[in-house]
């Protein structure tokens, strides 16, 4: 039986790639930041059979005691803070924990494997937000990297480091940059759950309008089920290599909220969305749209889930969250 250590297994990501790992046999360890985690009864509830385990990304020696606890064959670092208009607030904790936490973490992984540094597999969560001021039209693996955000600065950083460990140690280490992927586990404060859950009020008369920054920003959304079966594929591969995983097609924001508000029977949203400077980034990432190619060539990988879809069962989500709240 393999075994695998996920680093911010309360997130979407980690609850879907534990689920997928405990249905391929593995045993799955997570690490959770802080017993009175508020997620930590979801991870619970979603993944019984995981084995939870308390440490920080900012403390090397809990995650050296984690290693060996875990014993793992493969570890997957998606711990970070990821809320991007949280990091121009928090650009330190944002810079410890996104990205020298993935180096304590990488640090940690040498050092617990020993004189065979690539017996323990390690993948890197690497974000599309590190493409940023885009200066390439689709982006792919080899696009130069202009992060506009403290959060985008924080992933290049780990991004690097992971490519440093795999070229100056040999290490097992892979990076999947990942285009911007959703799901109904996704958290309220990022924006299409913030519209999902929106909708499902609105339609039902709970909530009258929805306040949104930059209708107009375009993003390449894919379905974060379909994006984690992407991160295990490396791991799988005899050589490790870094990834962009994108659906390849992108959508605007008014695009989601076409989709959305249809799905409950609103063909005008006009008056139902309010534009509000607070929700404006500083430095606004225009077009993000990635090129799978590379992932769809050498993993075999390609979604399954499309736009629409997407956008259709998060709304069905939280139309039955927000029923279940209401009785």
């Amino acid at each position: 039986m393999k075994r695998a250590l996920i680093t911010g297994i309360t997130g979407q990501d980690g609850l879907y790639l534990g689920e997928l790992l405990i249905s391929k046999g593995y045993e799955v360890y997570g690490l959770v930041r802080g017993q009175n985690n508020p997620k930590l009864d979801v991870v619970r509830r979603v993944l019984p059979e995981a084995k939870l385990i308390f440490g920080d990304l900012t403390d090397p020696s809990s995650l050296t005691r984690t290693l060996n606890e875990a014993r793992p064959d493969e570890v997957y670092n998606l711990g970070a803070i990821s809320f991007v208009a949280y990091s121009w607030e928090n650009a330190g904790i944002t810079s410890d924990v996104t990205g020298k936490g993935a180096f304590n973490l990488l640090e940690a992984t040498r050092l617990y494997a020993g004189d065979n540094p690539a017996s323990v597999r390690f993948y890197q969560a690497s974000s599309s937000e590190m493409f940023g001021k885009v200066q390439e039209v689709p982006q792919r693996e080899s696009t130069l990297l202009w992060p506009r955000s403290p959060y985008g600065v924080a992933k290049v950083f780990a991004h690097y480091m992971t490519i440093n460990y795999r070229e100056s140690y040999g290490m097992h280490a892979s990076s999947g940059v990942l285009f911007n992927h959703e799901s109904p586990r996704r958290g309220p404060e990022f924006v299409t759950r913030k519209i999902t859950r929106a909708v499902a009020r609105i339609s039902l008369g709970l909530q009258e309008t929805v306040a949104l920054g930059n209708l107009d920003a375009s993003r390449d959304w894919g379905f974060a089920g379909d994006y984690v079966e992407a991160m295990w594929l490396m791991l799988q591969q005899d050589v490790a290599d870094d990834y962009v995983i994108a659906t390849g097609e992108t959508h605007t924001i008014r695009e989601l909220l076409d989709v959305a508000f249809a799905h409950v029977g609103i063909t005008d949203w006009q008056k139902y969305v309010t534009q509000d400077e607070r929700f404006m980034r500083p430095a606004e990432v225009d077009l993000l749209i990635g090129d799978p190619e590379k992932a769809r060539s050498a993993l075999g990988w390609t979604p399954r889930v499309d736009f629409k879809q997407l956008v259709e069962m998060m709304v069905d989500a939280d139309l039955d969250e927000q029923r279940s709240l209401a009785r």
